[in-house]
């Protein structure tokens, strides 16, 4: 675990100092690094809140320990995030030769970050696509409640033995349906 775990669990546990000593400390270099790329003013900070946003969803998975520092992993997300709405906006990004103006950040620091940025990627796309699966998002969803599996068929009025069958075809359908999503392929990739 990173000693800038402190600012994931500052997140979670809504610590109004740290929280703003997030955006003291990294919000003007990710707003000047955005801008430097064609992003409006508007845009950097939507950018940035929603970097945030996601860091904070993958911080109520207890799970979740930052392994590099948290700027790496904020700018790689604020990059992502950047480059997602250009993609959806046609805006154009601007390069000026240099990768970026973090070259203090080591390249193991930017791999570990890198891979937490894919994890919340496939975690959205995974809960993009149970959004669109019915009933059987609510048998997926009760599956993951720490509860004896036979209450959750009690509670969906389903045998147990009904409930495993549905449930086992509904987690095959979500990972066909990922897989078969377009943004899948370029996760994996």
């Amino acid at each position: 675990m990173h000693a800038d775990q402190k600012y994931i669990t500052a997140l979670l546990q809504h610590d109004q100092r740290l929280i703003s000593e997030i955006y003291q400390r990294f919000a003007p270099n990710m707003k000047a690094y955005l801008l430097s790329r064609g992003c409006s003013e508007d845009d950097a900070g939507d950018v940035f809140q929603e970097a945030l946003i996601d860091i904070y969803k993958l911080a109520n998975d207890k799970q979740f320990e930052l392994t590099c520092p948290f700027e790496a992993f904020l700018l790689l997300l604020c990059k992502r995030k950047f480059i997602n709405k250009t993609k959806k906006t046609s805006l154009t990004v601007v390069t000026n030769g240099e990768e970026d103006a973090y070259t203090h950040i080591p390249d193991d620091a930017n791999a570990g970050a890198a891979e937490h940025v894919a994890q919340v990627e496939k975690e959205q796309l995974v809960m993009l696509v149970l959004d669109e699966m019915g009933n059987c998002k609510e048998v997926i969803l009760k599956s993951l409640l720490k509860k004896p599996q036979e209450e959750i068929a009690e509670e969906l009025g389903m045998t147990y033995a009904y409930y495993r069958k549905r449930k086992s075809n509904c987690m095959g359908e979500l990972a066909e349906l990922v897989r078969n999503k377009p943004q899948f392929k370029e996760l994996m990739s």
